[in-house]
């Protein structure tokens, strides 16, 4: 009856997203105790803390784009855009153009991407960040960061994640960008 009542809430998921639930229908069947751990896990990914939406969904798509070519990607575009966060500022997030955004989500962004490069330069971000949102919001932000690697992890472990697709954002295809609000703070260094 358990799984039952689960994979109708996954259905709900796939149905409301049009995401593939495939990857979390074979663990719910094969092992109750793991499909309810990994549903722990969704509880620290789902942190949004005392964040905005724009920064909050800023650090979870530079990160989840750091891992995955399509399907997350795309997840979190809707649930970005479903949270209010505009057309316009998810296609900038996307495309890492930071010339579009608000100083804030640019700044969460190239943050997110020094952090999952492990350059040290993100210690100067953190600081602003500190000062814009307190410990509480660096929290938030590494629960998005590395939450969000786990999912295109687990998917392609478990043999799910071999489809890459462009992300669609109310209409527009885009292609996402890895690491260029990185390559953009390095060349503004010179």
């Amino acid at each position: 009856m358990i799984r039952y009542l689960f994979n109708k809430m996954l259905l709900s998921m796939n149905k409301r997203y049009d995401y593939d639930v495939s990857y979390m229908q074979d663990i719910l069947q094969t092992d109750m105790a793991a499909f309810l751990k990994f549903m722990g896990f969704q509880t620290m990914s789902s942190h949004s803390g005392n964040l905005p939406p724009g920064p909050l969904f800023a650090a979870r798509l530079r990160a989840i784009i750091w891992d995955d070519c399509g399907p997350c990607t795309q997840l979190v575009a809707n649930m970005a855009l479903e949270a209010k966060v505009s057309p316009e500022i998810v296609r900038a997030i996307i495309t890492g153009d930071l010339s579009k955004l608000p100083a804030d989500i640019a700044l969460v962004v190239q943050f997110t991407e020094l952090v999952l490069a492990h350059n040290p330069e993100a210690d100067d971000l953190r600081e602003e960040i500190l000062a814009l949102w307190g410990q509480k919001g660096l929290i938030t932000l590494s629960f998005c960061i590395s939450s969000a690697r786990v999912y295109p992890a687990l998917k392609y472990t478990l043999g799910y994640g071999k489809a890459c697709s462009k992300v669609i954002v109310n209409d527009s295809s885009l292609a996402p960008t890895r690491q260029s609000a990185l390559s953009e703070r390095q060349q503004n260094a010179y």
